[in-house]
C-alpha cells in the first residue's frame, strides 16, 4: 500500500498512458522508497527489471542482467560480452513483447556503471538509437547515488543531454505521512513520540518499518540503533560508502557541520576540516546537497555571501550525536530519554523538523498561496549577537521572524525569552532597514500558554495540527 506519493504515482501513470516513449529518472535519498514506488505503480507492466549490484565487477553485473533477461522471457539468453550486447538483447526481448507499453526498470543504475564499462555509451545507444523512436517503451531508472544521475543524465553534455523526459524526486515522508505509515503498521505513538521518531529517523520509510508495535519508541530505538546487532547500528558507514566514491571526504564534511547546528559557511568549513578550497570541495558539497544530507541556508537579503551549509539528514545527526560513541546497550535510549541532555537535543532537532515542513507551516499560517522566501539572519553589529534561524519574507509586505521551541506541553514564554525575542526583532529592523511589517511567529508542538508575555507574538503554528 502506498503512503503519500500521490503526485509521483500520477506522474508514472501519465508516462505509462502516453502515446510516446518516456525516459523517467527517479531520484531520492537511499532507503526513501524509490524501488517500492516503481514496483507498486508499474510492477504489473514490467517487460524487464534488473538491478545493479553494489561494488560488483562488470562481469558480475552482466551475469545478473542476463539472468533477468532469462526470467522475463529469453530462457536461452547468454551472458553478454559487454553492455552494448546487453542492450541489444534487451531490444530483442521488447520486440517479442505483446504489451502495448513495455516498462523497462533499471534499478540502482549507478552501480551498473563500473570502471571502463562504457555503460553510459551503451545506454545512450539503446535510447537514442532505438527506444526513443518507439511509442511502446517506458524506461524507468533510479539510484540512490543522485550525484551520478545528475552528472551522467541530467547534466550530460553528450548524447544523453536532455534525454530524460521526466524526473521524479522522492522526498522522505512528512510528519502526517509518518503517522499514516505507522498506523498502517499498527504502531501507536503519541504526538511527542512521533516528533521524536522524526528527529531520529527523519521520515525515511525503511527506518520506520523497523519499528515493532509491541515496543515503545524508546525500546524500538534501543533495539534497532543501540543493540549489538541492531539493524541501524552500522547504517551510517554503509550509507555513505554506498553513495559516494571517496566517501571519507563526505563524512569529514558532515562531521564538521554536525558540530555547529546552525551551520557553517564555506570558509568556516574549510577551517574546521582543513580541506583545500577548490573544485574537489565544491564537488563534495554539491553531492551531499543533491543526496539530501546537507542544505544551503541563504542569509536574508543576500544571494551567496554568507551562505550556511546545514546538516539536514536526521539519521546522520543522530548517529554522530549518540550511536557512534555508545557501547552496545539495548536499554541506552530508555535511560537517556529521561535525562536532562535529552531536552537539549530535542530542542535543537525540533528546529530541523520545522524547517523540513516549511510548506505545511506556511499553510497553517494561512499564507500558502503567498509568494515567500525563506532564509536565515545573523546580526553583524549587535552586541550581544543575534541570530534568527527562519525568516519568512512575504510578498504581502510582511516578514515573519520564527522562533521554534520544543515543549512536551503548552509552551510558556517567560520574561527572559520575551526580552530576547524583542531584542532580536529590534536588531533585525535596525540592521536590515526593512519597511515591511515584522511579525514574531512562535512554532511549538502543542501551542502557546497564555500569560503576560504571550501578546508579543503575532502568530503561532502548532505542529500537532500539521500531523492530524
Amino acid at each position: 500500500m502506498l503512503i503519500g506519493r500521490r503526485e509521483e504515482a500520477d506522474a508514472l501513470l501519465a508516462c505509462l498512458r502516453s502515446d510516446k516513449a518516456h525516459f523517467v529518472a527517479v531520484t531520492g535519498r537511499r532507503r526513501v522508497g524509490k524501488t517500492f514506488l516503481v514496483r507498486e505503480v508499474l510492477g504489473e507492466h514490467f517487460t524487464f527489471y534488473a538491478t545493479g549490484l553494489a561494488k560488483a565487477t562488470q562481469r558480475r553485473q552482466l551475469e545478473e542482467f542476463a539472468e533477468a533477461l532469462r526470467l522475463y522471457g529469453l530462457p536461452k539468453a547468454e551472458t553478454p560480452k559487454d553492455w552494448f550486447a546487453a542492450f541489444r538483447t534487451l531490444r530483442e526481448l521488447i520486440e517479442l513483447s505483446p504489451q502495448a507499453k513495455n516498462v523497462v526498470f533499471l534499478d540502482e543504475l549507478p552501480w551498473m556503471d563500473t570502471r571502463r564499462s562504457e555503460f553510459v555509451s551503451a545506454l545512450e545507444s539503446f535510447w537514442n538509437g532505438w527506444a526513443s523512436g518507439r511509442s511502446d517503451v517506458l524506461l524507468v531508472v533510479c539510484g540512490s547515488a543522485t550525484s551520478w544521475l545528475v552528472g551522467n543524465l541530467f547534466h550530460n553534455t553528450g548524447g544523453l543531454h536532455n534525454r530524460v523526459t521526466r524526473r521524479i524526486n522522492l522526498e522522505p515522508f512528512t510528519l502526517s505521512e509518518c503517522q499514516e505509515f505507522l498506523t498502517a503498521n499498527r504502531v501507536v505513538m503519541s504526538t511527542s513520540d512521533l516528533l521524536e521518531a522524526y528527529m531520529i529517523f527523519g521520515g525515511v520509510p525503511y527506518y520506520l518499518d523497523l519499528l515493532e508495535p509491541r515496543f515503545s519508541l524508546a525500546q524500538n530505538v534501543g533495539r534497532v540503533c543501540f543493540a549489538a546487532g541492531g539493524q541501524l547500528r552500522t547504517e551510517f558507514d554503509a550509507l555513505y560508502a554506498s553513495l559516494f566514491q571517496h566517501s571519507e571526504r563526505h563524512v569529514q564534511v558532515v562531521r564538521a557541520i554536525a558540530e555547529k547546528r546552525k551551520g557553517l559557511t564555506r570558509a568556516e568549513l574549510i577551517k574546521a576540516t582543513k580541506l583545500p578550497n577548490g573544485g574537489q570541495l565544491t564537488k563534495t558539497l554539491r553531492e551531499l546537497e543533491q543526496s539530501g544530507f546537507i542544505a544551503k541556508v541563504r542569509p536574508f537579503n543576500r544571494k551567496e555571501r554568507g551562505t550556511l551549509y546545514q546538516l539536514v539528514d536526521f539519521f546522520t545527526l543522530f548517529h554522530l550525536t549518540f550511536i557512534e560513541n555508545s557501547a552496545p546497550d539495548t536499554d541506552f535510549w530508555l535511560k537517556y530519554s529521561s535525562g536532562p541532555a535529552h531536552s537539549a537535543w530535542t530542542g535543537n532537532s525540533f528546529e530541523l523538523v520545522c524547517q523540513a515542513h516549511l510548506p505545511q507551516l506556511l499553510a497553517q499560517m494561512g499564507i500558502g498561496a503567498v509568494i515567500t522566501t525563506a532564509s536565515s539572519w545573523r546580526s553583524a553589529q549587535s552586541d550581544p549577537g543575534a541570530q534568527i534561524d527562519l525568516v519568512i519574507e512575504r510578498a504581502d509586505n510582511v516578514i515573519n521572524l520564527c522562533e521554534m521551541k520544543y515543549s512536551p506541553d503548552l509552551f510558556s514564554i517567560d520574561k527572559s525569552l520575551d526580552k530576547t525575542m524583542r531584542y532580536r526583532r529590534a536588531a533585525f529592523i535596525e540592521e536590515t532597514r526593512t519597511r515591511k511589517a515584522v511579525h514574531l511567529t512562535l512554532i511549538t508542538p502543542f501551542g502557546l500558554k497564555r500569560n503576560q508575555y504571550s501578546d508579543s507574538i503575532q502568530s503561532q503554528v502548532i505542529m500537532q495540527n500539521i500531523i492530524t
